[in-house]
């Protein structure tokens, strides 16, 4: 007869595992499967009516010169932006890491305002700057035109100053890591400065680098928005969304992200084998702050300048978002600054039927997101931290996958999912979702993308949360006769609150500023979020522009508040956020 203790423990497992099998079920359906449409769509012998299969059009896709041609300017773009992005954080965070120097907990927050900008919308402002007509040329007498000649050297520049605080943060995590005994001990055996950085710090912290360096290369390999914004229509991205309106009848779009998700993989695992590398256990964690060393006179300032430097030169494009937007049309030509003032786009931007319309569309799909992703976050972590049962690791892996998966090859694969049984075709669900119809509702899809796409945020933040709070919590008020569900409501959730506002922001923040999936799914004009409105914007002639830059400047507002809000919650760990 089994006893009460076992009889618990039965319906606590039965328990586990049913929780696992729904929240694996939620994540076939919206992770796995969209990526296996993307993927089948390429090897369809007839497309039309996606039967058969056949390598022909991946061969033609591969002997098409323009075709193979984006894609060499897609991996240009990403190893440039991954590089430069390195150059520019590595540096810091050693010296965040390992010195005291004036003004440094002030660089330390503003060492990542570039987060609060997508660079899809900081490619507005650096377009008024660093154009042929443009305030740097003016300034300087130059003749650099990332509108014309410069536009590859245009895109790496600016997603390399939006996307360096990835790095930086998992260089500082890593850093933080290290014993400081290490160095010291080198030292000791008369090991120079540069030798006990490149032999001893560098290997240590590279899976850290790796790590941030995974998120920008894939990040940067599969941008559209920068490259749409700089009109550099040569690499992969661009040429899947303008293939989208063949995507019913054609299976070249299909064919192009399939080979741009497997260029994805193979890169990160070549780096994966090549940069990654193990990690090393330290026996033991010094506190870093008392191994800090605190530089005085020439030095000192010297690191407060580069940060200053970097700070300035990455905050270029939020300027030049910031004076478009309150620049009278065609009043910023040549000259370092406008020479005439308004605020009638910030009217229009926040006024006008469309964009008003795009501003409470983006609130209420990034709203549905952090909901859903905060009881699925809640779910995952709890699955991962405080049970036992088998294929948590696979189940914390999959919850991953979105962060090293292209975001257009997600968005790709929802467009196919449209057009399937129960939704295309005339499915009953038809009326409900979908973005081809005549009267489309692509809101569910948007809401699911936005969702699955910013699921690691939410469950890196409550794991973590978790893994900070005891158990025996939990299980004592379950002995005094709470059911697991309270005890879990009552005593865990409380403790673990400031983790999950922390994700759920980051989710709200990064799903109002979306680019892939907004300009995949969103058709018409009445369901289009921001960013598929400040595109609309850029080409509409007279002032889109400044309008376009109008709303950018309050999607960067948005942004400021929540990162910041996120990095106080969570302090260092903010980092792990951004690591596959």
């Amino acid at each position: 007869m089994a006893t009460p203790f076992s009889h618990s423990r039965y319906s606590r497992l039965i328990w586990h595992y049913g929780l696992l099998a729904v929240v694996m079920g939620l994540l076939a359906v919206c992770l796995l499967y969209p990526i296996y449409l993307t993927v089948r769509g390429g090897f369809y012998a007839d497309p039309a009516t996606r039967t058969g299969f056949t390598l022909s059009h991946a061969a033609l896709a591969v002997q098409d010169p323009r075709l193979v041609t984006g894609l060499i300017n897609s991996f240009k773009v990403a190893t440039g932006t991954t590089l430069t992005a390195i150059l520019i954080a590595l540096p810091l965070a050693v010296l965040a890491a390992n010195f005291n120097f004036p003004f440094k907990k002030f660089f330390g927050a503003v060492v990542l305002v570039p987060m609060i900008l997508p660079p899809f919308v900081g490619a507005l402002g650096m377009r008024a700057l660093l154009g042929r007509a443009g305030a740097v040329n003016a300034l300087t007498g130059l003749s650099l035109d990332i509108l014309g000649d410069a536009k590859l050297l245009g895109v790496i520049l600016v997603q390399s100053l939006a996307l360096y605080p990835i790095i930086f943060l998992n260089a500082t995590a890593s850093l933080a890591n290290l014993d400081p005994a290490l160095n010291e001990a080198a030292e000791n055996l008369g090991c120079g400065p540069w030798r006990r950085f490149f032999r001893i710090t560098l290997p240590l912290v590279r899976p850290g680098l790796f790590a941030g360096g995974t998120i920008v290369f894939i990040w940067s390999f599969t941008e559209l928005g920068t490259p749409l914004m700089f009109g550099y229509n040569d690499v992969t991205p661009v040429q899947i969304f303008n293939g989208l309106k063949e995507v019913e009848n054609s299976a070249k779009p299909y064919v192009l992200t399939a080979i741009m998700l497997g260029a994805a993989v193979v890169l990160y695992l070549l780096g994966k084998v090549v940069f990654g590398g193990k990690g090393y256990a330290m026996y033991s964690k010094a506190s870093r702050a008392a191994g800090e060393k605190t530089l005085t006179g020439a030095r000192a300032w010297l690191a407060t300048g580069l940060f200053a430097l970097v700070c300035f030169t990455a905050v270029l494009p939020h300027l030049g978002v910031i004076l478009t937007s309150v620049t009278v049309p065609g009043q910023w030509y040549e000259t370092v600054l406008p020479t005439a003032f308004t605020g009638a786009h910030y009217v229009e931007a926040l006024g006008a039927p469309d964009s008003f319309q795009s501003i409470k569309n983006s609130l209420f799909l990034a709203t549905c997101a952090m909901v859903l992703d905060g009881v699925l976050g809640i779910a995952v972590a709890y699955l991962i931290v405080r049970t036992t049962v088998r294929g948590r690791g696979l189940l914390d892996a999959l919850c991953m996958l979105p962060l090293a998966v292209p975001g257009l090859v997600m968005a790709f694969g929802y467009v196919a999912m449209s057009l399937r049984w129960p939704f295309g075709n005339g499915g009953p669900l038809t009326p409900f979702a979908s973005i081809f119809a005549v009267d489309p509702s692509p809101f569910p899809f948007l809401i699911i993308a936005y969702a699955t796409r910013r699921l690691p945020y939410i469950v890196r933040s409550t794991v973590a949360g978790l893994e900070q709070t005891s158990g025996e919590l939990e299980e004592a008020a379950v002995n005094l006769g709470a059911s697991r569900l309270t005890a879990i409501r009552r005593v865990i959730l409380p403790l673990i609150l400031a983790n999950l506002i922390a994700g759920g922001l980051l989710v709200f923040s990064f799903s109002m500023l979306e680019v892939s999936d907004s300009l995949l799914l969103a058709q018409q004009t009445g369901d289009y979020p921001i960013t598929k409105q400040i595109w609309a914007f850029m080409d509409r002639l007279g002032d889109g522009p400044y309008i376009a830059s109008a709303m950018g400047v309050w999607g960067m507002a948005l942004l400021t508040v929540t990162i910041f809000a996120a990095s106080t919650l969570l302090g260092k760990k903010l980092g792990s956020i951004f690591r596959v």
